[in-house]
């Protein structure tokens, strides 16, 4: 069963058209990424999804359901947690979760533990008595997710979950995002980094110009890809680099105990190890040296 349907949809500001025929289709349950080459046509989509700018042609369905015919049962099965902050900063954090659940008519005994167990999930029960604005700006996105799960939506849409975001608390937050996933929550994900997608989602659509250019599984498009650059970490100081200079790869010394080596699809990295070992070099460890789906991006998109 389908989660969101899109069919056709045009849209256009005055002239100037930012999507063309848009065809989309996310199933229940699915992990799926939207990629896009300029900001304000992604932004589009979602707004028309959610009804909050109108489309000019063709239908959008969310659980099946119109928009057209019935937007108010729609938005039901659907949240988006967008990029700004947009709740009262003066108000309590458990205030605010709580204040959801009320738009929802969700029972107070439900709400509480509901809001209680979001909370403790997303790192911020501890700070559940605190005014919004006495929250970093991480702690101010953990708690819009929060908010955003009260009335346990079938449709999530993660505008730039993590932007702005250092490592650690990235990586935390994709495991809490996949536990979502893995429960029944149909997740639609916008993100600039690349390396989220190939971490996180089941499949992924490519927005270029005014249309979808790409609409497939995250591996099958990975499987685009004609080469890898890897840097690998050596246990000893490499002396023989020349010896590995091969019609199936190439290699550079980055420094006595690192080397960056372009390998061929065709070859796997079962070889590239034999040779190095051949060589006497011994890997410690190693590292794509650019972000595989950034590199298909840009070659995607120019």
């Amino acid at each position: 069963m389908l989660a969101i349907k899109i069919e056709k949809l045009v849209k256009k500001y005055w002239n100037n058209q930012v999507l063309k025929e848009v065809n989309l289709e996310i199933k229940q349950g699915d992990f799926f990424a939207l990629l896009w080459h300029n900001w304000a046509w992604k932004t589009t989509l979602i707004s028309i999804m959610t009804n909050l700018v109108n489309k000019n042609t063709w239908k959008v369905y969310i659980n099946w359901i119109d928009i057209d015919n019935d937007f108010s049962l729609a938005r039901s099965f659907i949240w988006v947690v967008p990029q700004e902050f947009n709740f009262d900063i003066f108000a309590k954090v458990k205030d605010i979760c709580m204040t959801q659940a009320g738009y929802y008519w969700i029972p107070k005994d439900i709400a509480e533990k509901r809001v209680n167990y979001y909370l403790e999930k997303l790192w911020l029960k501890e700070k559940e008595n605190a005014k919004a604005r006495e929250l970093s700006g991480w702690m101010k996105r953990r708690l819009m997710i929060a908010r955003a799960l009260i009335h346990e939506p079938k449709i999530l849409i993660l505008d730039e979950p993590t932007a702005w975001v250092d490592v650690e608390l990235r990586k935390s937050m994709w495991e809490f995002i996949k536990e979502l996933n893995s429960s029944g929550t149909t997740i639609l994900l916008t993100t600039h980094y690349l390396e989220e997608v190939e971490a996180l989602c089941k499949n992924v659509a490519i927005i270029n110009r005014w249309e979808i250019i790409v609409n497939t599984s995250v591996s099958k498009l990975l499987l685009k890809l004609d080469e890898e650059i890897l840097v690998l970490n050596t246990t000893n100081k490499v002396k023989n680099l020349e010896k590995i200079l091969v019609d199936n790869f190439s290699a550079k010394l980055l420094s006595d105990n690192e080397i960056e080596v372009t390998i061929s699809k065709k070859h796997n990295l079962n070889y590239l190890f034999d040779c190095l070992n051949k060589c006497e070099i011994k890997i410690s460890s190693f590292r794509n040296k650019v972000n595989r789906l950034e590199k298909l991006f840009i070659d995607i998109t120019k």
